[in-house]
């Protein structure tokens, strides 16, 4: 279970680097381009959901690899 939580969170983590990255590069919020702007209620959830998982994937580094043989 908590492998799924770590892959859903990658995967908004992703989105959310993403949009950071039109942000800087080109001035461009995808986000509040899809769902209304910055303030609509939907791009809201989107930007706290990253947050929130930005947050959560902090403790990635608490728990790290502790397996020698990454291989298996």
């Amino acid at each position: 279970m908590n492998g799924i939580f770590n892959k859903i969170a990658l995967a908004i983590i992703i989105i959310g680097a993403v949009n950071w990255g039109l942000i800087g590069f080109f001035s461009f919020d995808l986000v509040a381009w899809i769902f209304g702007g910055q303030a609509a209620l939907v791009s809201r959830i989107i930007y706290a959901a990253v947050g929130l998982a930005g947050l959560y994937a902090l403790s990635f580094f608490a728990y790290g690899n502790n397996d020698p043989n990454p291989s298996h």
